[in-house]
């Protein structure tokens, strides 16, 4: 059984960076098409990036040329990094894996396992 662990959250002053993981363990991630999603306080939940398994990616257009997403499949790990940070950029963030075998579209209908989430605060 696949399970997804995020990290990398914290708190950073707009114009900063973080790098998020995704962490994997029951299965390897390189079967997977990845995405990253996020959840604001009273937004619905959005699809931020997603990458299948051939390096496909899909990007939400506020993150273009922002974010960036890589697979590391000998640490079986899916990493996000955010550059550019601003404070609409708040919310929590899951990582998900389906099978699909595309990264489009980025929907969370899409995907059936996730991680916790790791909460992500942009602000001065």
């Amino acid at each position: 059984q696949l399970q997804l662990v995020e990290s990398g959250g914290g708190l950073v002053q707009p114009g900063g960076s973080l790098r998020l993981s995704c962490a994997a363990s029951g299965s390897t991630l390189d079967a997977y098409t990845i995405g990253w999603f996020r959840q604001a306080p009273g937004k619905e939940r959005e699809g931020v990036i997603c990458i299948s398994n051939s390096g496909d990616r899909n990007y939400l257009d506020a993150v273009s040329g922002r974010f960036t997403v890589s697979r590391d499949n000998a640490k079986n790990t899916v990493y996000l990094l955010m550059n550019s940070l601003k404070p609409e950029d708040t919310a929590v963030y899951y990582c998900a894996a389906t099978n699909t075998g595309s990264s489009w579209p980025c929907k969370g209908y899409m995907y059936n396992n996730w991680g916790q989430g790791t909460q992500v605060t942009v602000s001065s």
